[in-house]
């Protein structure tokens, strides 16, 4: 029988960098709602942030990064559902 000898690659700094990332993120999340700006900008930086996160999270821990593109394609159709959530949204807020 054929050996199997694939070389095992440790993912520990690269876990941590990607938590520290994470955790940076959420400490920004943390600090928007005090700032004194408008509501709106508030919700925008805040949605940003989120959709930042969900990225890394996916990307990494999800292990998106070692798929073909035409995965990474599928993976992303959510999004562009979402933009064509607000474009509807918007388009009724200002009509």
């Amino acid at each position: 029988m054929g050996e199997h000898t694939k070389e095992f690659k440790s993912h520990t700094a690269e876990y941590v960098i990607v938590f520290v990332v994470l955790s940076l993120l959420t400490g920004l999340e943390l600090a928007i709602p005090g700032l004194k700006t408008e509501y709106h900008l508030k919700a925008i930086g805040l949605v940003g942030l989120a959709l930042a996160k969900a990225f890394v999270v996916a990307y990494f821990y999800m292990h998106l990064k070692e798929e073909k593109g035409w995965l990474k394609f599928i993976a992303a159709l959510p999004i562009l559902a979402g933009f064509y959530a607000i474009a509807l949204i918007l388009e009724s807020v200002y009509r």
